[in-house]
């Protein structure tokens, strides 16, 4: 088997989308944990409790399982649950065990994610929970979706933190020469637990998927900034513009074409790992061409990834023990977050901000 990164429990991590929850029971796996995901009738406030009833371990997101107003019913034998997770209900006799209650767990909504926490729940602190806002702000259009891969969640961090392999794995899409050529530089807040990771390109190709949908011809400089907040959220901020055209000093950037790209990497279990990725623009908004676009052309992109990625699972599953791993310079955001990885997992808490 190969090596498999251990899970940081004590922590927030993303089990879907705010438009996949909803009135319908919805079935996710987040570090082992079996989730059953709804909202509420009246609030369309957002719930998860474990997936297995506690009588004969029924998936609770399977049907013929229901709600009855904010009740789960099992489909099996008709054990109810309160949002709590207490039973509130069991066939043929009024007393209801004790034990008869499954796990509820801390749930916050934001910036268009439901966010989960596995650990223990005196411990979840909503404050933690890193931001994302454009994904839901005025002014920004989002195509988005989520790919299951069969791979060590580590390795989905390690592909997204080094964005060289763009120029080799993304040819044709977001790749150019230049990415790989270009160095990077790498700050590390080992207290906050960030890895920000920069490639500033000012005379690059323009790879398709930005040609095609900013309509900019020739060369560009191509800024690639990336913001990775462990364990499990991940930002690109990505600016083009053409060639030789550079941000005002204020600041301000009349004629750069800004993109945030998201991901949540949340590990589903061991070799599993949710890939949700989003890509947000704040330019031809009202552009139901360019937004179709860049689902498609995304979607391809995250496929090649999906497929590396499983193929690399099945090969480090064959290698024999005690081979070595080559890093170079551009893993250097990769390793770090390793360590903080790593950390979050032997302290089992939260990170913590270091006194200044």
């Amino acid at each position: 088997m190969p090596h498999m990164t251990a899970f940081a429990r004590n922590q927030w991590y993303v089990a879907a989308y705010s438009h996949e929850v909803g009135r319908e029971l919805l079935g996710r796996t987040i570090l082992g944990e079996t989730l059953v995901l709804y909202r509420t009738a009246q609030e369309g406030t957002p719930v998860v409790l474990h997936d297995r009833c506690v009588h004969r371990r029924y998936p609770l997101s399977e049907a013929p399982t229901r709600l009855d107003g904010d009740r789960i019913v099992c489909g099996y034998h008709g054990f109810t649950y309160d949002t709590t997770g207490t039973c509130v209900y069991v066939p043929g006799q009024k007393r209801v065990p004790r034990t008869a209650r499954v796990a509820s767990y801390p749930v916050v909504e934001q910036d268009s994610l439901i966010w989960v926490w596995i650990g223990d729940p005196a411990l979840a602190d909503p404050q933690g929970i890193p931001r994302a806002r454009h994904l839901d702000s005025p002014g920004w259009v989002t195509v988005r979706g989520m790919e299951p891969i069969d791979c060590d969640y580590g390795l989905l961090v390690d592909n997204l933190l080094d964005l060289s392999h763009e120029t080799y794995l993304h040819g044709g899409y977001i790749g150019t020469p230049e990415v790989a050529e270009t160095p990077i530089t790498t700050e590390v807040d080992e207290g906050a637990g960030i890895v920000r990771v920069s490639r500033h390109m000012d005379d690059a190709e323009c790879p398709p998927f930005y040609a095609r949908s900013t309509g900019i011809k020739g060369r560009i400089t191509r800024w690639q900034d990336i913001e990775y907040h462990a364990p499990c959220l991940y930002l690109l901020h990505s600016r083009i513009a053409p060639a030789g055209v550079l941000p005002e000093a204020d600041g301000s950037d009349p004629n750069g074409f800004h993109t945030e790209i998201t991901y949540a990497i949340t590990p589903s279990g061991d070799g599993k790992v949710y890939d949700f990725w989003a890509v947000s623009r704040d330019w031809a908004t009202d552009d139901a061409e360019v937004t179709e676009f860049l689902r498609g052309n995304n979607h391809t992109v995250v496929m090649q990834d999906v497929t590396a990625l499983d193929l690399l699972q099945k090969t480090l599953g064959t290698e024999r023990t005690g081979y070595q791993e080559l890093s170079i310079n551009i893993d250097t955001g990769g390793l770090a977050a390793r360590r903080i990885l790593a950390r979050l997992v032997e302290q089992g808490e939260k990170p913590v901000e270091k006194v200044q």
